[in-house]
């Protein structure tokens, strides 16, 4: 098939669903999403017992699509900075080091925890696996993905210091973990005899500073074009914005700094929220309206994406097994990485005991990771990884995606309660 040909299939896949869900299933939108794409990849592969040739058909369409190209280079910079813009800045400021030390530190943690512990456990059901792909997966698999999670917060009402927790470590820990993720792919094809710690520390900071210093850039000069134009040209401020997300993008991939991070702070530039009122309508409600609309339709192609992967991805029994001990590690991994910077900084008050909890529990991975993993080159464990990635991503979409809203009414109505009790007091 030719690309527009996948293309309007995506698309009249994305409207169908939609359609489906608004009608009747009634699930937040993006597990809606990816549960019918689910299905349908499910309906394939029972379809194909029969019909081998239907099988076939639908892993040459999935093929044709290079989730990880058309993810990390291209679909990623502009779901960020569309998410970027919605975040407030003065909130942001206010939780700025729960957020770096989650974005930094709890990645690290999370990402040896997962290792050692997936190192150790894998060998009992008869799987062996060298330490350095152990650190791959989990590089890969312990940022939140942005995406998940700024759609799951999108659907219910939580605290704005909660809300900003998720979406700022989401949006920056995304950015670092990418770059521990490429750090460790650089050792593990230079080989551990030949690791420099220096040339790893000089890799992560190019990557990270790097990308925060071009977003910084370009932030900054199209957050004052736009100033001059004052909401006049709707249609220039949207190609502004648009270009701006081109030509970074373009330009990290050049300099090989990180995209995500360069996207990130670019779109907290243009953003409105959180601003003096003389600062705060640079971007005109079509602007912010027409990146709405950019995020809500690239949010159901990706989701359904995911799904469809299922079609393409190889289940063996031990590798199912494995991908089900990697969703308790991986939960356990969160935990610590939360836990564990959260009390060195002292943050947990009587009401934000339960800060790690919903940290844990809402920290969703997603597309990013399955990327992340697909895009490794072949070796004799890559299906391994794909396989348990995919089944930790699915998991958390689904079965925390669903779950993690009791867990915000829970704790509105336990706030609401203290509230009450302070003010009769």
């Amino acid at each position: 098939m030719q690309f527009l040909e996948v293309l309007t299939l995506l698309i009249f896949f994305a409207s169908a669903f939609t359609y489906i869900n608004l009608k009747f299933l009634k699930l937040p939108y993006t597990i809606g999403m990816m549960i019918m794409a689910l299905v349908m990849s499910l309906g394939i592969e029972l379809i194909g017992l029969f019909y081998p040739h239907i099988t076939e058909v639908a892993e040459n369409i999935v093929k044709q699509v290079d989730f990880s190209e058309v993810l990390l280079n291209i679909m990623l910079s502009f779901l960020l900075f569309a998410s970027a813009l919605h975040i407030n800045l003065q909130k942001l400021a206010e939780e700025k080091w729960p957020i770096f030390t989650l974005a930094t530190v709890g990645v690290l943690i999370s990402t040896v925890v997962t290792a050692t512990a997936m190192y150790y456990l894998l060998p009992l059901i008869g799987i062996s696996l060298d330490y350095i792909y152990c650190l791959l997966f989990g590089a890969l698999i312990s940022p939140t993905d942005p995406i998940a999670v700024l759609a799951m917060v999108k659907e219910y009402k939580i605290s704005k210091n909660l809300e900003v927790k998720f979406s700022g470590e989401s949006l920056f820990n995304d950015g670092i973990g990418v770059v521990v993720f490429l750090t460790i792919f650089e050792i593990s094809n230079a080989g551990l005899e030949n690791f420099q710690l220096t040339s790893a520390l000089s890799l992560f900071g190019q990557e990270v500073i790097g990308g925060v210093g071009l977003g910084i850039m370009l932030g900054y000069a199209g957050f004052h074009f736009l100033k001059l134009i004052d909401n006049s040209q709707i249609q220039l401020e949207v190609l502004v914005t648009l270009t701006m997300v081109l030509v970074g993008t373009v330009t990290a991939q050049k300099l090989h700094v990180s995209s995500p991070l360069a996207m990130v702070v670019m779109g907290l530039f243009v953003g409105n929220e959180g601003r003096k009122k003389s600062l705060a309508n640079v971007a005109g409600d079509y602007v912010l309206k027409f990146w709405d609309l950019v995020d809500e339709v690239l949010n159901a192609l990706l989701f359904i994406l995911i799904g469809l992967q299922m079609v393409v991805i190889v289940f063996p029994f031990n590798h199912f097994i494995a991908g089900l001990m990697a969703i308790t590690v991986v939960l356990i991994s969160r935990f610590i990485g939360v836990g564990v910077p959260l009390q060195a900084l002292k943050l947990r008050t009587k009401i934000r005991k339960k800060t790690v909890r919903l940290l844990t529990w809402g920290g969703l991975r997603g597309g990013i990771s399955v990327a992340l993993a697909l895009s490794l080159p072949p070796f004799p464990h890559k299906e391994l990884i794909v396989t348990i990635t995919y089944c930790v991503v699915v998991f958390s979409i689904i079965v925390q995606g669903l779950t993690i809203g009791k867990m915000f009414a829970k704790t509105q109505d336990d706030e609401q309660q203290l509230n009450n009790l302070d003010r009769a007091a």
